[in-house]
């Protein structure tokens, strides 16, 4: 009997050895996950209709998730406001040179993973329609401080169906600033809190251009100054991949 065993085991082993290494290794593709939206809100302070986009934000972001819809919220443009001695202002060169380059024409105007700019009544049925699909790649992001004057970022890309081609933006935003607001009654409103304020480009104002094989990872880290009119624990980062075809997966984490 122990003679018989051991010459099956030998067969056995020896059938194994005929099987090529390449046949034996079955590819898996990756999970792919879900699309989370970037939703770029061309805005103002002297913009009497901007107060209603931000409601329409807000109530995205309560039936989602401020993970699954990612706002910004871009000042610049013609009725953005810089400020001057007495009053802050919330507009930047680059957000102007972004409303600028999609020739935009009014305000509040969204881009939504940025397809064709849309009025804010339309911002809900995109959103809807974007978080449907599927993502080609996952996307995450960390971030802490060093004191009150650094930051340090780490982004991770994973492609899962297919070979991205495109760009990495990395932004800064900033929640609860108290500035005033123009409301939709003509009235200014001094202690309007604005929200999820872009702040700066860490990575350039178009990000940088990134290949990543299906399965593949890419990883990058960057050193961001704090300005010193941020306020450190109200920062997040914004991470986003994007080509021709819009964002391809977007995401966003508070500083640590």
């Amino acid at each position: 009997m122990r003679y018989i065993t051991i010459c099956l085991l030998t067969l056995l082993l020896a059938a194994c050895d005929h099987i090529d290494r390449e046949d034996r290794l079955i590819y898996e593709k990756p999970v792919t996950s879900r699309r989370a939206v970037l939703l770029e809100d061309f805005t103002g302070q002297q913009c009497v209709n901007c107060p209603k986009g931000t409601e329409v934000i807000d109530q995205l972001v309560a039936t989602y998730g401020d993970t699954a819809v990612i706002a910004v919220g871009i000042h610049g443009g013609p009725l953005g406001f810089k400020g001057n001695a007495t009053t802050l202002g919330l507009a930047t060169e680059t957000g102007d040179e972004y409303y600028n380059h999609w020739n935009l024409e009014y305000q509040p105007v969204g881009l939504v993973n940025r397809h064709a700019p849309l009025n804010y009544p339309e911002w809900a049925a995109a959103v809807k329609e974007e978080l449907a699909k599927s993502a080609p790649l996952t996307l995450t992001a960390s971030a802490t401080a060093e004191g009150s004057h650094t930051l340090h970022i780490g982004i991770t890309a994973t492609a899962t169906d297919g070979t991205i081609n495109g760009k990495l933006q990395v932004w800064v935003l900033e929640d609860g600033i108290t500035a005033v607001q123009l409301m939709p009654d003509g009235s200014a409103n001094a202690d309007y809190v604005h929200n999820h304020v872009f702040r700066q480009a860490v990575n350039g104002t178009w990000g940088e251009d990134i290949t990543i094989r299906e399965g593949e990872s890419r990883h990058r880290e960057y050193t961001q100054a704090v300005d010193a009119g941020w306020n450190i624990r109200n920062l997040s980062i914004v991470a986003f991949v994007y080509n021709d075809s819009g964002v391809l997966q977007a995401t966003k984490t508070p500083i640590r």
